[in-house]
């Protein structure tokens, strides 16, 4: 097993999941996101328990898995799209923002099989801070982008780190620049 006894209360704000190649941060992220069923324990947001209520959960969660190619078809349009349903309050006039802020526009009529691997990252993260989830995964967020993007990205990220209701998990092997951290969960290899 990769965690036993692993208990955990997220705080609003930025959280790194830090540790290195092989370590678990993926899994984590993906056993918070209701994909990996846990052996024992429970997951819960605001209230809300995936063992009782799975649709609502992960309609509490925003979780994309960059390495997927499930949606390798679709075009980003449509992707952005289907997360309305799965997310509530998904908010277009942010994901505008995001597009523009992302350099995404020439790029949304194209199936994500089309996309460096840079490109469909940030049609990811731009889904991730649109969809306005109180919990938000982010896998290595900044691999395969740009410096513009990079910063841009960071700068949303600082903006996360002050919101009061919102929690973000950020797996990654560093601190993310001068982001504001509200917890860090260490795994060891």
């Amino acid at each position: 097993m990769l965690f036993t006894q692993l208990s955990a209360r997220i705080p609003p704000g930025v959280t790194l999941v830090r540790g290195g190649d092989g370590s678990g941060k993926t899994t984590l992220l993906r056993l918070l996101a209701g994909e990996l069923a846990a052996h024992a324990g429970e997951l819960q947001v605001n209230n809300i328990r995936l063992r009782e209520q799975p649709v609502a959960y992960r309609q509490q969660v925003f979780w994309a898995d960059p390495h997927a190619s499930a949606l390798d078809q679709v075009t980003p349009v449509d992707y952005f799209l289907s997360l309305h349903q799965r997310h509530p309050r998904f908010d277009e006039a942010l994901l505008g923002g995001l597009i523009k802020g992302l350099f995404l526009a020439p790029h949304l009529d194209k199936p994500l099989y089309m996309l460096s691997t840079g490109s469909k990252r940030k049609v990811w993260l731009a889904a991730a801070f649109a969809s306005v989830a109180a919990v938000t995964l982010l896998d290595q967020p900044f691999a395969a982008l740009d410096k513009a993007s990079i910063g841009f990205v960071m700068e949303l990220l600082a903006d996360a780190a002050k919101h009061p209701a919102r929690a973000w998990l950020l797996a990654h092997y560093e601190a993310p620049g001068d982001v504001p951290l509200a917890a860090t969960i260490e795994l060891r290899d």
